[in-house]
């Protein structure tokens, strides 16, 4: 008998390179480099293929962005007053930055690169926890993301899968990465997130399905703030094998924010890592090749505990709660523990509102049955 071969190796993105980058971006000063310190302090790296980022050609992000945007970026400069920076929605959240237009190349070419080992068949799943840019437009910077990484890499494994289905996690919808698809059925967008009055983008609600050839390959899956594990779990399991039943992907990106966990300046959920775990079993049940990227997370310390742990997980690897020691040891105080509990928000959802939710996204992927004939 043949011996049984060993499985493709979990390909993990990380250089200092892309960790500098990504950690110049202000809102999330550092965050890279804590992820990277924890994960290595836990031993992890010893268990995937580390893999060098490749940074992106200017060819390739013209794929998605503008001709004028990837031109703003490559010549915009600091304190620079004869550009109209409003125009491509460089700003408060988003401004302008020092050698910018290298630290776009390196971040889209991080989730790139982790695409391209996925389209190789290097391996069936790669780790990009610097990636995750799911809010720049085609032609605008928008919610601290200047290059929108995940279009890039869709577009990527669309050159050998035909049907991906991208899931999006963050707390916040992912409205660059659903208008880059809105039109084509070779891509599924289903993103789970608060929508309340006031909250960043303000898009997202379930009526928004898609348009033309599109419709129906846009699901929305919005929640109201304080969202429990239970909940989030429940209304993820309920509409993730929905989609699935009718449309099964050949290859899934599944964006991983963390600002979903509970404590996080910019949320309002309360999840806690745990929970947001059992939903990414759920993603490896799939048994697709699986590109894994981070997001939002600003409570710097609590995505690197997340981020951590879900490697451990894809890694089908148990960690130790207690925090070893290592370069940023201190910064985990007073507990210097993994676990991140829930606060004592009440959720402002209700059995009703979510099942009505998951009614909603049922009645979707009905349409879309019918629409491919299956019904």
């Amino acid at each position: 008998m043949m011996a049984a071969k060993d499985p493709p190796p979990v390909l993990y993105i990380a250089d200092p390179k892309l960790l500098r980058c990504c950690d110049a971006v202000p809102i999330i000063r550092h965050r890279a480099c804590l992820t990277h310190s924890l994960i290595t302090a836990y031993g992890l790296l010893d268990k995937v293929k580390v893999i060098t980022s490749v940074s992106a050609s200017e060819e390739e992000i013209r794929r998605f962005h503008s001709e004028e945007y990837v031109d703003f970026l490559k010549t915009a400069e600091v304190d620079k007053e004869d550009v109209n920076e409003d125009e491509f929605g460089l700003g408060f959240d988003c401004p302008v930055l020092e050698n910018m237009w290298t630290i776009v190349k390196q971040i889209a070419g991080g989730t790139l690169t982790a695409a391209r080992a996925l389209t190789s068949g290097e391996s069936n799943i790669a780790i990009n926890w610097c990636g995750g840019w799911h809010h720049a437009q085609r032609d605008s910077a928008a919610g601290f993301c200047y290059v929108n990484d995940v279009v890039l890499a869709i577009l990527e494994l669309r050159t050998k899968f035909d049907k991906i289905l991208y899931i999006d996690l963050d707390i916040h919808h992912g409205d660059g990465v659903e208008n880059a698809f809105l039109f084509t059925p070779k891509v599924v967008t289903m993103s789970l997130h608060q929508m309340e009055a006031g909250f960043f983008p303000g898009t997202g609600d379930e009526k928004s399905i898609g348009l033309g050839k599109g419709r129906y390959y846009t699901f929305n899956i919005p929640y109201k703030a304080g969202i429990s594990n239970k909940q989030f779990i429940h209304l993820f399991e309920s509409t993730l094998y929905n989609v699935c039943e009718v449309y099964m992907p050949d290859a899934v990106v599944c964006q991983c924010g963390a600002d979903v966990i509970s404590g996080d300046p910019l949320g309002g959920a309360n999840v806690t890592p745990e929970g947001f775990k059992s939903a990414i079993r759920q993603v490896l049940n799939l048994n697709k090749p699986t590109l894994f990227l981070g997001g939002g997370g600003y409570n710097k310390i609590n995505a690197a505990k997340l981020w951590t742990l879900l490697t451990a997980s894809i890694l089908n690897v148990s960690l130790s709660l207690e925090i070893p020691e290592h370069k940023y040891f201190p910064l985990y105080g007073p507990s210097f523990e993994l676990e991140v509990t829930a606060g004592l928000r009440k959720s402002e959802n209700t059995e009703k509102s979510l099942d009505d939710t998951i009614r909603t996204v049922q009645n979707n992927a009905e349409q879309l049955a019918i629409a491919l004939g299956k019904k």
